[in-house]
């Protein structure tokens, strides 16, 4: 679903973010992604969202050759990806159920729709009975929480989750990794990455970056 083929990325002469990077991701499966700040995590999700492109190589989601990817098939991509960052960029003039409507409204969604489904992603996270909060009302466990039920709401084949229990608690944490865990049960491929070993899952493939190079990817999968 997946595949870097010897991808390097640089953004200057002196800074390389990604070199030679080989991986493949399958349908359906749970990836961490590990290693310090600076180690090449972000770059390598922004490379699946077309957000970057590869200085060399190639990267292919979905069977789409990012790097040929044209500028009009970009949200086409992206519709099919549920996309999780560390900073939620949550609405604050607006409630819960609007953040998650949000998605469906852009795509054209009849707004009786996007609102039941909004609703229904708001409960799997388990915010429904705060729908009408609006997100300053919520900790940061929780917005991060909202983020997941706007990611999902498209009912994205792949979540790319990108430190998305950076600077929260250990129990905000874990219901946030546990939210992301429910999804990837359903049969969503989740990639997921963090410099937090705490919660890795012993169960679940786990590739490791250091400096732009990918160390080693062990666990369960391929």
């Amino acid at each position: 679903m997946i595949e870097f083929l010897s991808v390097s990325k640089k953004y200057s002469a002196d800074a390389l973010a990604l070199s030679d990077v080989t991986l493949n991701i399958a349908r359906g499966e749970l990836v961490y992604l590990a290693g310090p700040s600076g180690a090449g995590k972000s770059t390598l999700m922004k490379m699946v969202a077309a957000i970057e492109r590869p200085t060399s190589g190639r990267v292919t989601v979905n069977g789409q050759d990012i790097g040929k990817l044209k500028k009009a098939g970009v949200p086409f991509l992206r519709r099919n990806l549920g996309l999780i960052f560390q900073h939620q960029r949550l609405l604050n003039d607006r409630n819960l159920l609007a953040n998650v409507m949000l998605p469906l409204i852009v795509t054209g969604a009849p707004k009786a729709q996007a609102a039941e489904r909004a609703r229904a992603a708001l409960d799997k996270v388990g915010l429904l009975e705060r729908a009408r909060a609006l997100p300053m009302e919520l900790s940061g466990g929780e917005q991060q929480r909202v983020a997941i039920a706007r990611a999902i709401v498209n009912r994205p084949q792949i979540i790319l989750a990108d430190e998305p229990t950076a600077n929260l608690d250990r129990a905000a944490a874990d219901k946030v990794i546990d939210a992301l865990h429910a999804f990837h049960s359903a049969g969503v491929t989740c990639v997921i990455s963090s410099h937090d070993e705490q919660i890795l899952d012993s169960g679940a493939r786990v590739i490791r970056l250091e400096h732009g190079h990918v160390m080693d990817g062990i666990g369960g999968g391929a």
